[in-house]
């Protein structure tokens, strides 16, 4: 096939046993992003948790400073001044009732769901709905608020939600393959503290175990930690 062809081309180029300094695992996956589209820089974080330890499962969002390279429809449960606010912000949809019964009805054309304290009745709701989608909006994602406006800009502007899956390792896509080398090193950066900020109490042991850098269709590269540390 086609794709297995180039992607065994790109893994001929990568040492799967090294890490690379993070400029050079940077060119690397960018050189082999042979998709016919703009490919997902991809992050993959290795961490020494627990997911299964309520105090250990790491989740939040970090708003990127190159941005994503890609803007979300963005979605908020509000009314009155906030509903206002939240529109004013550039927000694509605004409701209350009516925005509950248009998701009941499947019309589901956002990325992301903002929430103000009020309105979680609504939203719980929905609950069943939203929640298999990564759609409910969470206090510690920030998309409970009542500062809708800088949620809706933050949105906007490339902030990235991530979650650790069962085997503890974090995904994100941080960037696309036409970004310039410096804004994705700033994105992984940016990425890689924020987790490191959030290292669990209770965790022991190496915390920072691992990360990996691919495109969309391209090979995994390992990146050297101290050349994301410092």
């Amino acid at each position: 096939m086609k794709y297995g062809k180039r992607l065994r081309k790109a893994y001929e180029t990568v040492d799967t046993s090294k890490a690379y300094e993070l400029d050079e695992a940077i060119k690397t996956i960018k050189a082999n992003a042979s998709g016919k589209f703009d490919e997902t820089v991809d992050i993959a974080v290795s961490l020494g948790v627990d997911p299964r330890q309520s105090d250990q499962m790491i989740r939040g969002a970090v708003s990127l400073p190159a941005g994503t390279g890609k803007t979300l429809s963005v979605a908020v449960f509000a009314k009155g001044p906030k509903a206002e606010e939240a529109k004013k912000a550039g927000a694509d949809i605004v409701g209350d009732e009516d925005l509950m019964n248009s998701i009941m009805a499947g019309n589901i054309n956002f990325q992301r769901l903002i929430a103000t304290p009020d309105m979680m009745g609504l939203v719980g709701r929905i609950g069943k709905i939203l929640g298999p989608k990564g759609l409910m909006p969470n206090p510690k994602l920030g998309t409970v608020t009542m500062d809708v406006a800088d949620a809706v800009k933050a949105a906007k502007a490339g902030q990235v939600q991530f979650r650790v899956d069962s085997t503890g390792i974090v995904h994100a896509g941080i960037g696309k393959v036409s970004f310039a080398d410096d804004k994705i090193k700033e994105n992984v950066i940016a990425f890689v503290k924020t987790l490191n900020g959030m290292k669990p109490a209770s965790s022991k042991g190496v915390y920072l175990k691992q990360v990996a850098l691919s495109t969309t269709q391209g090979v995994g590269v390992k990146v050297a930690l101290s050349s994301i540390n410092g």
